[in-house]
Protein backbone atom coordinates (compact mmCIF):
# COMPACT_ATOMS: atom_id res chain seq x y z
CA UNK A 1 0.00 0.00 0.00
CA UNK A 2 1.20 3.53 -1.25
CA UNK A 3 2.37 5.20 2.01
CA UNK A 4 -0.08 8.47 1.44
CA UNK A 5 -2.83 5.83 1.11
CA UNK A 6 -1.94 4.28 4.51
CA UNK A 7 -1.06 7.81 6.19
CA UNK A 8 -5.13 8.89 5.17
CA UNK A 9 -6.34 5.76 6.51
CA UNK A 10 -4.38 6.59 9.80
CA UNK A 11 -5.55 10.33 10.14
CA UNK A 12 -9.38 8.81 9.70
CA UNK A 13 -8.85 6.11 12.33
CA UNK A 14 -7.57 8.66 14.52
CA UNK A 15 -10.54 11.09 13.61
CA UNK A 16 -13.04 8.61 13.86
CA UNK A 17 -11.57 7.03 17.23
CA UNK A 18 -11.39 10.61 18.05
CA UNK A 19 -15.58 10.98 17.71
CA UNK A 20 -15.94 7.93 19.09
CA UNK A 21 -14.26 8.67 22.53
CA UNK A 22 -16.23 12.11 22.87
CA UNK A 23 -19.65 11.14 22.05
CA UNK A 24 -19.41 7.57 24.35
CA UNK A 25 -16.96 8.84 26.72
CA UNK A 26 -17.18 12.70 26.85
CA UNK A 27 -14.43 15.25 26.00
CA UNK A 28 -12.39 14.82 29.21
CA UNK A 29 -11.86 11.42 28.35
CA UNK A 30 -9.92 12.01 24.92
CA UNK A 31 -6.43 11.51 24.91
CA UNK A 32 -4.11 10.45 22.81
CA UNK A 33 -3.62 6.82 24.09
CA UNK A 34 -7.60 6.26 24.07
CA UNK A 35 -7.09 7.35 20.64
CA UNK A 36 -4.66 4.96 20.13
CA UNK A 37 -6.35 2.34 21.48
CA UNK A 38 -9.88 2.90 19.79
CA UNK A 39 -8.01 3.32 16.40
CA UNK A 40 -6.08 0.36 16.51
CA UNK A 41 -2.86 2.11 15.97
CA UNK A 42 0.10 2.66 17.80
CA UNK A 43 0.92 5.18 19.45
CA UNK A 44 3.69 6.26 17.12
CA UNK A 45 1.40 5.79 14.08
CA UNK A 46 -0.85 8.52 15.96
CA UNK A 47 1.74 10.76 16.66
CA UNK A 48 3.36 10.68 13.22
CA UNK A 49 -0.28 11.59 12.28
CA UNK A 50 -1.07 14.51 15.21
CA UNK A 51 1.86 15.62 17.64
CA UNK A 52 -0.56 16.65 20.15
CA UNK A 53 -4.04 16.55 21.43
CA UNK A 54 -4.73 20.34 19.94
CA UNK A 55 -3.77 19.10 16.86
CA UNK A 56 -6.25 16.16 16.83
CA UNK A 57 -8.97 18.84 18.16
CA UNK A 58 -8.39 20.86 15.23
CA UNK A 59 -8.59 18.53 12.97
CA UNK A 60 -11.79 16.90 14.42
CA UNK A 61 -13.39 20.45 13.72
CA UNK A 62 -11.97 20.80 10.55
CA UNK A 63 -13.08 17.13 9.64
CA UNK A 64 -16.72 17.79 10.92
CA UNK A 65 -16.48 20.98 9.09
CA UNK A 66 -15.89 19.86 5.63
CA UNK A 67 -18.93 17.31 6.43
CA UNK A 68 -21.55 20.27 7.32
CA UNK A 69 -20.00 21.74 3.74
CA UNK A 70 -20.67 18.91 1.98
CA UNK A 71 -24.32 18.73 2.97
CA UNK A 72 -24.73 21.46 2.39
CA UNK A 73 -23.39 21.63 -0.75
CA UNK A 74 -25.20 18.49 -2.05
CA UNK A 75 -28.33 19.50 -0.51
CA UNK A 76 -28.40 23.11 -2.50
CA UNK A 77 -27.76 21.05 -5.69
CA UNK A 78 -30.89 18.54 -4.93
CA UNK A 79 -33.25 22.33 -5.12
CA UNK A 80 -34.56 22.83 -8.08
CA UNK A 81 -33.97 26.24 -9.23
CA UNK A 82 -36.08 29.10 -8.36
CA UNK A 83 -36.63 28.21 -4.77
CA UNK A 84 -36.53 31.27 -2.35
CA UNK A 85 -33.74 31.83 -0.25
CA UNK A 86 -31.78 28.36 -1.09
CA UNK A 87 -28.29 28.81 0.61
CA UNK A 88 -30.44 29.88 4.09
CA UNK A 89 -32.50 26.82 3.70
CA UNK A 90 -29.75 24.13 3.10
CA UNK A 91 -28.02 25.92 6.26
CA UNK A 92 -31.16 25.28 7.90
CA UNK A 93 -31.52 21.54 6.85
CA UNK A 94 -27.24 21.27 7.94
CA UNK A 95 -28.72 22.50 11.76
CA UNK A 96 -30.93 19.56 11.44
CA UNK A 97 -28.84 17.32 10.01
CA UNK A 98 -26.49 17.68 12.90
CA UNK A 99 -29.41 16.28 15.40
CA UNK A 100 -28.98 13.16 13.19
CA UNK A 101 -25.81 13.12 13.65
CA UNK A 102 -24.46 10.84 16.80
CA UNK A 103 -20.60 12.17 16.44
CA UNK A 104 -21.77 15.60 15.46
CA UNK A 105 -19.92 18.73 15.02
CA UNK A 106 -21.64 19.64 18.81
CA UNK A 107 -19.41 16.99 20.38
CA UNK A 108 -16.57 18.61 18.36
CA UNK A 109 -17.15 21.59 19.33
CA UNK A 110 -17.66 20.55 23.40
CA UNK A 111 -14.08 18.67 23.15
CA UNK A 112 -12.84 21.60 21.63
CA UNK A 113 -13.76 24.10 23.93
CA UNK A 114 -12.45 22.07 26.67
CA UNK A 115 -9.06 22.17 25.61
CA UNK A 116 -9.13 25.03 23.24
CA UNK A 117 -11.01 27.81 23.13
CA UNK A 118 -9.28 29.47 20.21
CA UNK A 119 -9.92 26.79 18.29
CA UNK A 120 -13.62 28.13 17.86
CA UNK A 121 -12.18 31.10 15.83
CA UNK A 122 -12.55 28.87 12.41
CA UNK A 123 -16.20 27.80 13.05
CA UNK A 124 -16.72 31.88 14.31
CA UNK A 125 -15.48 33.24 11.17
CA UNK A 126 -17.14 30.61 8.68
CA UNK A 127 -20.85 31.57 10.86
CA UNK A 128 -19.84 35.09 9.82
CA UNK A 129 -19.48 34.24 6.06
CA UNK A 130 -22.40 32.33 6.21
CA UNK A 131 -24.56 35.49 7.65
CA UNK A 132 -23.29 37.58 5.13
CA UNK A 133 -24.52 35.50 2.38
CA UNK A 134 -28.08 34.49 3.86
CA UNK A 135 -28.28 38.35 4.08
CA UNK A 136 -27.61 39.02 0.60
CA UNK A 137 -30.06 36.28 -0.97
CA UNK A 138 -32.74 37.50 1.89
CA UNK A 139 -35.55 39.55 1.18
CA UNK A 140 -35.96 39.83 4.81
CA UNK A 141 -32.21 39.85 6.45
CA UNK A 142 -33.33 40.12 9.48
CA UNK A 143 -36.04 37.47 9.23
CA UNK A 144 -33.50 35.17 7.72
CA UNK A 145 -31.15 35.30 10.42
CA UNK A 146 -34.10 34.82 12.97
CA UNK A 147 -34.78 31.93 11.16
CA UNK A 148 -30.87 30.52 11.29
CA UNK A 149 -30.03 31.19 14.78
CA UNK A 150 -33.63 29.32 15.35
CA UNK A 151 -32.39 26.57 13.70
CA UNK A 152 -29.02 26.40 15.31
CA UNK A 153 -31.09 26.91 18.68
CA UNK A 154 -33.27 23.96 17.57
CA UNK A 155 -29.74 21.62 17.21
CA UNK A 156 -28.14 22.65 20.27
CA UNK A 157 -30.61 21.72 22.57
CA UNK A 158 -31.53 18.34 20.93
CA UNK A 159 -27.38 17.83 20.81
CA UNK A 160 -27.06 18.81 24.35
CA UNK A 161 -30.43 17.21 25.87
CA UNK A 162 -31.94 20.07 26.47
CA UNK A 163 -34.96 20.16 23.60
CA UNK A 164 -38.10 20.51 25.13
CA UNK A 165 -39.79 18.78 22.32
CA UNK A 166 -40.06 15.31 20.87
CA UNK A 167 -38.02 14.60 18.00
CA UNK A 168 -41.28 14.76 15.47
CA UNK A 169 -42.05 18.17 16.77
CA UNK A 170 -38.37 19.25 16.34
CA UNK A 171 -38.87 17.97 12.77
CA UNK A 172 -41.91 19.90 11.90
CA UNK A 173 -40.21 23.04 13.51
CA UNK A 174 -37.22 22.50 11.05
CA UNK A 175 -39.78 21.87 7.98
CA UNK A 176 -41.15 24.81 8.80
CA UNK A 177 -38.09 26.94 9.15
CA UNK A 178 -36.84 25.65 6.05
CA UNK A 179 -39.44 26.94 4.09
CA UNK A 180 -39.08 30.28 2.76
CA UNK A 181 -42.40 30.35 1.02
CA UNK A 182 -44.32 30.02 4.52
CA UNK A 183 -41.87 33.46 5.23
CA UNK A 184 -42.88 35.57 2.81
CA UNK A 185 -46.18 36.93 4.15
CA UNK A 186 -44.09 38.28 7.09
CA UNK A 187 -41.98 39.96 4.37
CA UNK A 188 -44.86 40.99 3.02
CA UNK A 189 -46.50 42.39 5.82
CA UNK A 190 -44.06 44.66 6.47
CA UNK A 191 -43.93 46.33 3.04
Amino acid sequence: MENTVRSERSRNAAIQAALTIIARDGPGRLTLDAIARESGLSKGGLMHQFRTKEAVLKALLEHQIKYFEKFAQDYLAEMGPGQPEPYLSAQIATSREATTEPTSVAFAVIGALAEEPDLLSVAREIDAKKIERIKAEATDPELAMLRWVAAKGLALTALFGLCPFSGEDRERLFERLIDSRQWAAFTEAEK
